[in-house]
This record gives C-alpha cells, sequence and structure tokens, in this order.
C-alpha cells in the first residue's frame, strides 16, 4: 500500500506534516509505505530531527508550491513541478495508491476531476463532512461546496456514495438517508427538494427516511443528509465556528470537541477512481495523522469499486 502525501500543502507544512507522519509510524503496526513529495532542501532537515524510519518512506523532489490564492486550473498548468501536480502524476499512473494534501482545495479538486477519470456513471464527484451528532453518534452531510449548484439527480447519486461510505468507513450497517429540506412534509422546499423527493423515495440502494430541517442536522434523525453544495459548505463552515467560539471562550465540553476538524483529518472525494483526501489549510499534525489513516482505510475496504458497483447498478 503506498499512500502520496503534499508535504508542501497547508499553512503549517511540513513541519506539521512530518510531525503527524512521525506520529503515524510510532502508532501503526504495519504502517502503509508514504511518499512524501515536496521541496527535499526544506524536508530533508525534519526528516532527519524527527528520525523518520527511511525504509518507510519515498522523497519526491517537488521544487513547486501551488500557493492557496493561485488560480486552480492555470497552476496546475504551469506548475508541473509543485508538489500536488506531481502527486496526482504518481496517482494517476499507479505509483500510488492514494493522495493526500491540505494545500490549495481548488487545485486539489481540479486535479481529481482531470487527472482520475471519474467512476464509470458517476454524474458529479462529491465532498461530505462528518456531523457530530448530539446522542455520540456520527452522521454525513454532502455535498459541502464541490457543487454549488445541482440537479434531483445528482443529489440522489449523492445519497448512494454517502451510503457505501457511510456502510464502509463508518461503520453504519444501513444508514439512514434524509434530505436537508425547510419542512419534514413531502413536497415541501425549492424545486431541487420538491424533485429530489420522489427520487430517494424509489431509490433501492439507499434506506430513505424522508426530509430534516436545520434543527436536526445535529440530532439523530438520520445518518446522511443530503443538499446542494452551497447550502452544505454554509453549514459546515457554521459547525467549524462551534469549535473555535468554545476555545475561545474557555468551554470545555466533550462534545463541542467533536467540532474539531483535526479529529476527522480531512474530506474525501467520492466519485472519482481513486482515494483523494482534501484537508484543512491549518492542518496540524493529528490532521495529517488522520488523513494517513482514512487513506489507509479507504484502500483496506475497497470502497471506490464497491462505489462503482451501486452506481452501475443505480
Amino acid at each position: 500500500m503506498n499512500i502520496g502525501l503534499d508535504m508542501m500543502g497547508g499553512d503549517l507544512a511540513p513541519l506539521e506534516a512530518v510531525i503527524g507522519i512521525h506520529d503515524y509510524f510510532s502508532s501503526a503496526s504495519t504502517p502503509a509505505h508514504l511518499f512524501l513529495i515536496g521541496n527535499t532542501e526544506k524536508i530533508n532537515p525534519l526528516l532527519s530531527e524527527y528520525n523518520l524510519p527511511a525504509d518507510n518512506f519515498t522523497l519526491i523532489h517537488a521544487p513547486q508550491v501551488i500557493d492557496m490564492h493561485e488560480h486552480p486550473t492555470k497552476a496546475l498548468k504551469e506548475k508541473r513541478e509543485s508538489s500536488i501536480a506531481v502527486g496526482f502524476h504518481l496517482l494517476a499512473t499507479g505509483k500510488i495508491d492514494a493522495f493526500i494534501s491540505a494545500g490549495n482545495t481548488g487545485a486539489m479538486l481540479v486535479g481529481s476531476l482531470y487527472s482520475l477519470k471519474p467512476v464509470e456513471g458517476v454524474l458529479r464527484p462529491t465532498i461530505s463532512t462528518i456531523i457530530p451528532k448530539e446522542n455520540g453518534k456520527t452522521g454525513l452531510l454532502l455535498d459541502v461546496g464541490l457543487n454549488s449548484d445541482c440537479k434531483p439527480e445528482h443529489l440522489n447519486q449523492f445519497a448512494t456514495m454517502g451510503t457505501v461510505y457511510a456502510q464502509q468507513i463508518l461503520g453504519i450497517e444501513q444508514p439512514r438517508v434524509a434530505l436537508l429540506n425547510i419542512g419534514e412534509e413531502e413536497g415541501k422546499g425549492n424545486l431541487l427538494a420538491q424533485a429530489t423527493y420522489p427520487l430517494l423515495k424509489e431509490n433501492k440502494h439507499i434506506h430513505f427516511v424522508g426530509n430534516v430541517e436545520g434543527r436536526d442536522v445535529f440530532l439523530d434523525k438520520a445518518d446522511i443528509m443530503v443538499c446542494d453544495g452551497f447550502t452544505g459548505n454554509i453549514i459546515l463552515k457554521m459547525a467549524e465556528s462551534f469549535h473555535s467560539i468554545t476555545q475561545q471562550k474557555n468551554i470545555q465540553h466533550e462534545y463541542f470537541d467533536r467540532f474539531n476538524f483535526e479529529n476527522y483529518g480531512g474530506t474525501p472525494v467520492l466519485g472519482v477512481a481513486k482515494p483523494v483526501i482534501i484537508g484543512h489549510g491549518i492542518s496540524k499534525a493529528l490532521a495529517f495523522k488522520n488523513m494517513i489513516l482514512l487513506a489507509e482505510k479507504m484502500i483496506q475496504t475497497g470502497i471506490m469499486d464497491k462505489l462503482k458497483t451501486e452506481v452501475a447498478a443505480d
């Protein structure tokens, strides 16, 4: 198992990436082999300082970096030796089995869509976020920003892909799927919600339980909630603020601690041929470690093949 890691992506890289890798190697009995991609002049001193086992990684020199403010498509075309571009080349050519970066999100999404083939039958790939439920359970919300404007068939397919992800990665045997809406009754909502509801109701690959409202997002009404990326991204950013506010006000509570994105690492792009995981730009060591663990689990479970099977049968 070979996992590629963009060592230059994120505000705190490469230091926090190296610490995260050190923590991963220290806790894993049989670690994956990591391909560390980035500027070797900056990375090598840190590898020596943290005494990373040389047999467990391969260092790939990539002298360029795609900065956070750069235009994704233009940067990928012009910076062929950037850590993100090199990472996608390794993934597309089979040198690595998964690719992780906390760098330019747009470049990661563009790379996912154009360097890799979408899973056959996928209308649009999607990204999701973990939702901590108030009773201790875990939910999934998708889309959360990749697709601002959606059609009903997109949301229907997000539900199918979310179901596979919840089963394989979150360990939920029969995840309940709901449509995020402004009311519980069938027929509520805008044109998108009204047209999506009957598709979800007829989808035999999911366990559809109807509509949920905004007040239900953090309750245990459903395991998977689907919506357009515009709505989902607003909810995601609002949820992220919960942890920041509680930290600033020194409010200690185990529930609000679960809103710390570091605990989940990053979000995978669902619907492309190979695992791609996108991290937060301010990721620290814990997030990098958890992104590696997520990539490992996605490879081990063969989730991409299972997604392909479900989408083809949809």
